[in-house]
């Protein structure tokens, strides 16, 4: 089979996955299963971005979203304690008008789509994306690199301390 037909299918698989996995995390009632239905949603986008050759986002996907914010979250929901976790992602009053901003996004989406002249060709896409990137981040980038990772550092550092305070008080 031709390469082309493997990556219309990927799409509209990883498509799904995605769309699946994001109604998931809106709909079930107990939020650990929503984080692990959003890990896998963003899993599945990193996929999807594996398809469009981007293999640098794909990996920035896995790393942050799927690994860091999942976890994160869960850390967050470990720090409630809360008794019964079965119950933990109620639905509020707002869902209709959630609904209505949802369906207007989408016509709004759809008619763009559609009035938007696209064109036949695509550009090249640059071989060995990380190695470009990681050349400029190290060498040219290297200092704004260094400041948001020691900033990342002592967020880090003051949110298990935050942490540590109420825990005492409780």
């Amino acid at each position: 089979m031709d390469n082309s037909i493997w990556m219309v299918a990927a799409f509209y698989l990883l498509s799904a996955v995605i769309i699946v996995s994001a109604l998931l995390v809106v709909f079930l009632k107990n939020i650990v299963h929503s984080v692990l239905w959003l890990a896998v949603c963003f899993i599945a986008l990193a996929g999807l971005f594996l398809t469009l050759d981007a293999d640098f986002l794909a990996a920035v996907q896995v790393l942050v979203y799927a690994g860091a914010v999942c976890i994160m979250v869960v850390f967050g929901i470990m720090l409630i304690q809360r008794g019964d976790m079965g119950k933990t992602n109620l639905f509020n009053s707002q869902t209709g008008v959630a609904a209505g901003v949802v369906a207007l996004v989408l016509v709004v989406s759809g008619y763009l789509s559609a009035a938007t002249h696209w064109v036949g060709t695509a550009a090249p896409v640059p071989h060995k994306t990380v190695e470009h990137i990681a050349t400029l981040l190290l060498s040219k980038y290297v200092i704004p690199f260094e400041v948001a990772a020691l900033l990342l550092l002592v967020a880090l550092v003051g949110a298990i301390i935050l942490a540590k305070e109420v825990k005492a008080k409780c």
